[in-house]
């Protein structure tokens, strides 16, 4: 037995990335730890290709970010998160709002969706919850997951007013999609930054 108690469980804790890292490399996927931001694209012909944030004016530009390439399957939460952001991406679609990016991912936090809406920028919490026992879809998106969708927004803006607003800093909101029995709610100005 080692002399320090815990150091059997950073080995164990070494390994287990070790082996998850090789796990993605074979599966064609990033790292998780990776320092740049990824991106999953609404849309995208090809999934696997290079990240770019669609630009109104032409052709896709590079945004830095970094491609994970198709997710991996993930848990059932997971997947059913994922199924949530595409329906919730339908239903503003379908209200003319146009889906910029879905899965932002930054060290600050993640954000469901970027959509445009005219001469707004909506950054968008996804929600889904089937049982309405501990408060509800909406409810869930607390104070400290709104400071962290807020300091994800920070994080992209730049990039995002430089693609899609000539560069011009455009006015923003956060609106929150809830989905209580498979009904989407979208709730407009959610909460303000």
């Amino acid at each position: 037995m080692p002399a320090d108690p815990y150091e059997a469980a950073r080995q164990a804790q070494r390994g287990a990335v070790a082996r998850r890292k090789r796990r993605l490399r074979r599966s064609g996927t990033a790292a998780a730890g990776s320092t740049a931001g990824t991106a999953r694209l609404a849309g995208s012909a090809d999934p696997a290709g290079p990240a770019h944030l669609a630009d109104p004016a032409g052709p896709a530009k590079p945004t830095g970010l970094a491609v994970t390439g198709p997710l991996p399957a993930g848990s059932p939460t997971q997947r059913q998160g994922r199924a949530a952001e595409a329906r919730a991406a339908r239903h503003l679609e379908a209200r003319g709002v146009r889906i910029l990016a879905v899965n932002l991912r930054c060290r600050a936090g993640e954000i469901d969706l970027v959509a445009r809406e005219g001469a707004v920028l909506l950054f968008i919490e996804v929600r889904e919850r089937r049982n309405p026992a501990f408060g509800g879809a909406a409810a869930s998106v607390n104070r400290s997951k709104q400071a962290r969708l807020i300091r994800a927004a920070h994080h992209f803006l730049p990039r995002l007013a430089r693609l899609h607003f000539g560069g011009a800093a455009p006015a923003c909101r956060f609106d929150v999609v809830a989905f209580e029995a498979d009904r989407p709610r979208w709730i407009r100005d959610a909460f303000r930054a």
